[in-house]
């Protein structure tokens, strides 16, 4: 993976709050705080956290809003500069730009929907969204309350010390994936899950793995595009993805799958409690959703079997 060293960073897609101290201290969020003990701590909880779902679509309530802004000036200052890719925030921010440059082009071509731009909100340790209170522990999720993605970016640290995917293409897959949660709450398909979910609370679960194999299907079409992207002074933001990004994203696909991070939480497979689907089939739909290119064969909702 190459990225254009020439394509302008456009830090208005990035709200930093890194400065702010998250909102305060007190205790975590949904029952999983980061703990005292460094990086393990916060292993355990990224473990439990994507075992339970929260690797996705945030849906807690609790103290949520509150008036925490961000402060990019430092961040718009870092991403001007000639060394600017050598940034983890630059680089995150610049995926951010080409992801929602596809899909503001690719969702009225494939939905007839236009696309509303959200932004992906740098925390540290503790953040106050519209959907609850957030510690880095729940690793990087979409808050449909207020139409932002969270991220805390030493979860990348985790994802490749811990989670064993520490390839470089596992950052924007990450970030496509909570994307096309944003891409889900545009088309009603969010709601109308939450809807079934209610109705049919013993297929809860089953209906969430559909919901989040279609966003890694999604994050899949946007990387087939990736290089197509642009800034708005039309300047391609990748000069090129390899094959090797692309099992890169298939290989992390793998690692975050139900059965791997139950296996790696060390208790036994259980099925009934998958939320986001097996190593094997987040690493299909994502294939999927790469090969064709196009999000609309990625309707795993009238799939038969996932």
């Amino acid at each position: 993976m190459e990225l254009n060293e020439n394509a302008e960073i456009d830090t208005s897609q990035i709200e930093d709050r890194r400065g702010s101290g998250g909102g305060g201290g007190g205790g975590g969020f949904a029952g999983l705080p980061i703990g005292g003990g460094g990086l393990t701590g916060i292993v355990v909880s990224v473990v439990i956290a994507l075992v339970t779902g929260y690797f996705g679509i945030n849906q807690f309530t609790g103290d949520g809003g509150g008036n925490q802004t961000g402060d990019n000036t430092v961040l718009a200052q870092e991403c001007s500069q000639p060394d600017k890719l050598k940034q983890l925030d630059c680089r995150n921010n610049l995926y951010v730009n080409s992801i929602q440059n596809y899909w503001a082009e690719a969702l009225p071509r494939a939905f007839n929907e236009s696309y509303r731009p959200a932004k992906t909100v740098y925390f540290s340790n503790v953040v106050r969204t519209g959907c609850g209170r957030a510690d880095s522990g729940v690793g990087p999720f979409y808050c449909p309350a207020d139409d932002k993605v969270y991220i805390d970016l030493t979860f990348y640290r985790v994802l490749g010390e811990s989670l064993g995917a520490p390839g470089e293409f596992a950052q924007p897959y990450v970030l496509a994936h909570e994307y096309g949660h944003h891409v889900q709450d545009l088309l009603g398909t969010e709601a109308q899950m939450r809807r079934e979910q209610q109705r049919d609370p013993k297929h809860a679960n089953q209906l969430s793995v559909r919901l989040e194999l279609q966003a890694d299907c999604y994050a899949g079409a946007w990387a087939r595009n990736a290089t197509g992207t642009e800034t708005a002074t039309g300047k391609k933001i990748f000069k090129r993805l390899t094959e090797q990004d692309i099992q890169e994203g298939l290989d992390t696909a793998g690692k975050i799958g139900d059965d791997a991070l139950q296996r790696r939480g060390g208790g036994s497979i259980n099925p009934a409690e998958f939320t986001h689907g097996t190593s094997a089939q987040r690493q299909h739909w994502f294939a999927t959703g790469f090969q064709s290119g196009d999000p609309r064969s990625c309707d795993t909702f009238a799939a038969g079997a996932i």
